[in-house]
């Protein structure tokens, strides 16, 4: 008897939980998140669509996951050389934010002082913003991570 499963996943879901995993590894973000993006599109859970993924679709999809893997390193060289040669949204280029402040220090050498306080101001405040988005991809990943941790535990778990 081959009866089907009322959970069974079907074409079009396998589709699109690999495309949308796909977007995610082009975009740089992790399966996790794409798990979870596609868990709420399909009322699955994460877990399931990980299991999924990993049991069934990834084999089909390896020259596209490694064409998506290009795709993000060649879209993150493009972005370096953007930030270099332009203001990062709407703010000095770093670089350009030190080579002023070098120069404006080599053309006051006799201690115009309120200049080079107000431009060290400027620059603690672009490290603290930076700062504060590290922090949080800091901590996409740890939840990234504890969710995986859960996968795992998940797969691991003994059945009856």
């Amino acid at each position: 008897m081959n009866a089907t499963r009322q959970d069974a996943w079907t074409k079009d879901e396998d589709i699109l939980l690999a495309e949308t995993v796909l977007r995610h590894i082009r975009e740089g973000k992790t399966q996790l998140e794409a798990f979870k993006d596609v868990a709420k599109q399909l009322s699955r859970t994460s877990a399931a669509c990980g299991f999924r993924w990993n049991a069934s679709i990834r084999k089909e999809y390896q020259d596209a996951i490694e064409n998506a893997k290009q795709d993000r390193k060649q879209s993150n060289r493009q972005q370096t050389l953007v930030q270099y040669d332009t203001t990062v949204n709407g703010e000095p280029d770093p670089i350009d934010a030190a080579i002023s402040l070098l120069e404006n220090m080599r053309n006051h050498t006799n201690g115009d002082h309120q200049l080079f306080h107000n431009e060290e101001e400027v620059t603690q405040q672009q490290l603290i913003k930076e700062n504060e988005a590290l922090k949080t991809q800091l901590s996409r990943y740890e939840q990234a991570w504890t969710e995986m941790g859960k996968i795992w535990a998940w797969v691991n778990e003994p059945r009856k």
